[in-house]
């Protein structure tokens, strides 16, 4: 075998390494015995030639060695098909040509196994001549339909399968190192955000894929059968220094057909052109229909700073359920602004936490301005950033209870990003609060058709049935929430409001128990615990609750709003009313979600204060 010992070839998650004798996927080494392996870099030589059985019996095996041959050769071709799990019915790699021989089929990356000496080639003239005269040949013999020539190329064409959906799996990390889990992560999350971009391209959220990350790898048609989708990419990445290499393979999961096998490397300061060259390699090899917008965009060559973007990719892996979680990512993006104050995402992602803190743990007139300034810094920087304008019309109904703007923003949100779940959710949610519960239906389906495998559609469909009232809808929609997802606390809140709302005290106190155990300290499933004690005889417990409140509102925040509920429960409108105004004038975002539709408000609606504070509000009609 006459082979560079130097050579190596990518093919898919693959690589074969002459030098090393090894083949590996995804950087791991795969046992493969030596006939299997020299089969395969045979066919490596010349992808998408036959290799014969002849040419590989004569590599295989000396003339004067006495062997089955038939037998030993379907046996070592057999080895590196399961080696490369890869099938005879439906090959992505290998294809056999019955009694003749066999044929490489997927696309190689550029090292070549093997180059043809000089003395091979033909002159630069004359292969000019020869490629000429072939071309005018061939264009003849399509022109008259020789053969059937331009029927069966024409119909080819057509008959190739057509891709509208698409799930990318969690890019697999194969440094061996821990710490560039989040790498990995954020590169799946991101290259998902970029063709969740393409409005002609249904893509499968994020939060619907990671389910398979870590598990043992099912085949890949199964998992575009599980996730309804037409197209699955897998892929791995892999940092030394500064040095990022992105391998992808997409099948067409019906037919289990390779659609895609490619190799990027790059810095990690182009770490988004090289995503953007993966999503415009996607996008080409499915045939999406592209906006001059989307194309535009995919030709973009951005830059960031690797440290900066290290420090963002360490904010995204904080859990943020709790207060130090927060600042703990906080301290991280803000890092990561200060390398690079052109690097977007950090702006966004800063936005958000203040969000969070303005909603449970800080004064709404501290943590929401800051909040605005970040979401309008990002969008200086990039208006197409969508996040960015949904980070705007949340602060618009919470903060400022501008519903028009909000409902601006977020639309531009949904124009800019059409495939993300998460924006379709959030418009969804601006409209059950608004009232229009028809027009959130419809967008609480799209958002569980791009995310049809996480809790958010439960969560979407008790978010109405909240603020619609519809207490018995309440009760089944979170049954079945509670049944998928038993630790969230939420489930169990929303089928309390269920119970209680359906006149069922003792049911809603034993959700509402188990919510506050689930919370870590939220005060929204504690209030609605206290107001179900005041009104079902346990009134010593329910002030408890709100003697706590207000001895820890003498050092820290506590929601004004949810003090005023206990009052109501306990029938002293007077206090309640006090601080309903203390929310009022704070601009308390719980006013904005809550005060419509919520029961704990009914013992004060026929009073002329809380008529006058819904005046003041602005509710849309």
């Amino acid at each position: 075998m006459d082979i560079s010992h130097s050579s190596i070839a990518r093919f898919g998650l693959f690589e074969l390494d002459l030098r090393a004798g090894e083949l590996r996927k995804n950087g791991v080494k795969i046992k493969l015995q030596e006939q299997s392996f020299r089969i395969l870099a045979a066919l490596l030589r010349k992808p998408g030639d036959v290799i014969s059985r002849e040419e590989l019996r004569r590599e295989l095996w000396p003339s004067d060695t006495f062997v089955d041959f038939d037998h030993s050769l379907n046996a070592a071709v057999k080895r590196l098909r399961d080696a490369l799990d890869d099938s005879a019915e439906n090959p992505r790699f290998i294809e056999t040509l019955p009694r003749h021989g066999y044929r490489f089929i997927a696309s190689v990356a550029p090292d070549p196994l093997h180059r043809k000496p000089a003395s091979s080639l033909l002159r630069s003239r004359d292969l000019f001549l020869v490629a000429g005269t072939i071309l005018v040949v061939a264009i003849l013999l399509f022109a008259v339909d020789a053969g059937g020539l331009r029927s069966k190329v024409l119909s080819r064409a057509a008959t190739q399968p057509q891709i509208r959906s698409l799930a990318v799996l969690p890019l697999t990390n194969i440094s061996g190192n821990p710490e560039q889990e989040s790498l990995a992560d954020g590169m799946t999350e991101e290259l998902i955000t970029e063709l969740s971009r393409i409005a002609s391209l249904k893509v499968v959220s994020r939060t619907s894929v990671m389910q398979y990350k870590g598990e043992k790898k099912k085949p890949l048609p199964q998992i575009g059968r599980e996730l309804n989708v037409d197209a699955v990419m897998e892929g791995s990445v892999l940092r030394a220094g500064n040095r990022v290499r992105i391998v992808t393979h997409m099948i067409y999961a019906p037919g289990d057909q390779s659609l895609m096998a490619e190799t990027y490397e790059g810095d990690l300061g182009d770490i988004f052109k090289m995503q953007r060259e993966v999503a415009e390699s996607i996008t080409t090899k499915v045939r999406a229909k592209l906006t001059p917008e989307e194309e535009s965009r995919l030709h973009e060559s951005p830059k960031v700073d690797p440290e900066a973007y290290q420090a963002f990719r360490a904010a995204t892996h904080v859990d943020t359920s709790g207060y130090q979680g927060v600042k703990k990512a906080q301290s991280y993006l803000e890092k990561a602004i200060e390398k690079d104050p052109h690097f977007v995402l950090p702006y966004v992602f800063l936005a958000n936490t203040y969000v969070l803190l303005a909603n449970r743990w800080e004064s709404p007139n501290e943590a929401f301005p800051v909040a605005r300034k970040l979401a309008h810094k990002a969008l200086e920087l990039d208006e197409r950033e969508c996040s960015a304008h949904a980070v705007l019309s949340e602060i618009s109904w919470r903060y400022d209870w501008d519903w028009q703007n909000a409902e601006k923003e977020i639309l531009r949100a949904v124009e800019l990003c059409p495939g993300d779940s998460s924006f379709h959710w959030l418009h969804g949610a601006h409209m059950a609060i608004s009232g229009r519960f028809v027009e959130a239906r419809a967008e609480m389906a799209k958002a569980r058709d791009l995310d049809a495998i996480k809790s958010e559609p439960f969560a979407g469909e008790a978010v109405i049935g909240y603020h619609s009232r519809d207490y018995g809808a309440l009760i089944d929609i979170d049954r079945l929430f509670v049944r998928e997802d038993p630790n969230n606390w939420l489930a169990h809140y929303w089928l309390g409001v269920g119970y209680e709302g359906s006149g069922q005290k003792l049911q809603a106190i034993s959700e509402y128990e188990k919510a506050v155990a689930l919370a870590l300290g939220d005060t929204d499933p504690a209030a609605a615990l206290a107001y179900a004690y005041a009104t079902s005889g346990k009134k010593s417990e329910a002030r408890k609750i709100l003697s706590q409140w207000l001895r820890q509102s003498e050092s820290s925040y506590v929601s004004p709003y949810m003090i005023a509920t206990v009052y109501a429960g306990l029938e002293n409108k007077d206090k309640a009313f006090e601080y309903l105004e203390k929310a009022f004038q704070e601009r308390s975002s719980d006013l904005s979600y809550f005060l419509r539709a919520d029961l704990r408000m009914d013992r004060l609606r026929s009073d002329p204060r809380f008529q006058d504070l819904m005046r003041r509000m602005n509710f849309p009609k």
